[in-house]
């Protein structure tokens, strides 16, 4: 089967000269990947908007209408991170439906990769840390009420905790949220997952594997899932300006090999997203991206 992903890079949106969101890594991305033939141009799709039904099934009929009409106010704009603009709607939509299409793709196929997403710090009611819709959430929700899944795992291995989505699914056990980050790193306030392994600061590939090594065989014989939503962040990358840890790009390499590879033991359906990824150096961090996504394109569930 022939590896499928999906980009929302087009939909790009206006910020202030400086801001430390690296949005031109989407465009680098979707390039690089069609340019090492990890994914052939015809199998690189277009995400539609989310539809709003969808959005409904985890955020606030409040939060989704004043985001979508540009009526946030200037402190919700501050903790999302972002200055609201029409293109900012159109991208958070796109996003989300991306990660919705890539999951119902894999739960066919196998797996399938969104080079976008892991909006993990969304909220029913707000948005925060660049994320404004909680694109994990809403594939997850949409695939169980469409009798496509029942039990799902969020393998989260982005830096910073998905405190966002672990708040939407604290005390449903058909959600096994599993989540490694820096436990002195953003969000300050953490929301307990299932599993949740803290780090410190500077944890290198050593330990950070070791652990992951023994961590997640038991997140995945306990979640039972039928998908994983796989949050493959490059922010661990030691020269990531908010990561705060050292992995190296072989480090990360190795924890995406090895994740794919319990999953693939299993049989289980994988949906790759690229999560957070703040390099010092641009470039850095769209290799790490575009080697997750090679690794995901050898995955046979």
């Amino acid at each position: 089967m022939a590896f499928h992903a999906w980009s929302s890079a087009k939909y790009s949106f206006p910020l202030p000269d400086g801001h430390r969101f690296p949005i031109a890594k989407y465009a680098l991305l979707r390039d690089r990947v069609v340019a090492e033939r990890i994914v052939d141009p015809e199998r690189l799709h277009d995400p539609a908007p989310v539809s709003r039904e969808d959005l409904l099934l985890v955020h606030t009929p409040d939060y989704i209408d004043r985001f979508t009409v540009g009526r946030l106010t200037a402190d919700e704009e501050r903790r999302l991170g972002f200055p609201w603009s029409s293109a900012l709607v159109e991208r958070s939509y796109r996003t989300a439906g991306g990660t919705l299409e890539a999951a119902a793709f894999a739960v066919d196929h196998g797996i399938a990769m969104n080079l976008a997403g892991g909006t993990h710090h969304a909220f029913p009611s707000h948005g925060e840390g660049f994320c404004v819709f909680n694109d994990t959430a809403i594939a997850i929700r949409a695939l169980q009420r469409d009798g496509r899944i029942r039990r799902a795992l969020v393998v989260d291995l982005d830096v910073h905790q998905g405190n966002g989505t672990h708040a939407i699914f604290a005390g449903d056990d058909s959600v096994f949220t599993f989540s490694m980050h820096g436990g002195k790193n953003y969000p300050f306030h953490k929301v307990a997952g299932c599993l949740d392994v803290e780090l410190n600061d500077g944890t290198g590939d050593d330990e950070y594997l070791e652990l992951l090594f023994r961590k997640l065989p038991a997140a995945i014989a306990e979640s039972r899932a039928d998908l994983v939503v796989y949050l493959a962040g490059a922010d661990p990358h030691e020269k990531d300006r908010l990561g705060r840890l050292a992995l190296t790009f072989d480090g990360l390499a190795r924890r995406d090999a090895f994740v794919l590879q319990q999953l693939r033991e299993v049989g289980l359906a994988v949906a790759v997203t690229i999560a957070g990824g703040y390099g010092r150096d641009i470039e850095d961090t769209v290799r790490v991206h575009a080697a997750t996504a090679r690794i995901a394109s050898d995955y046979r569930g």
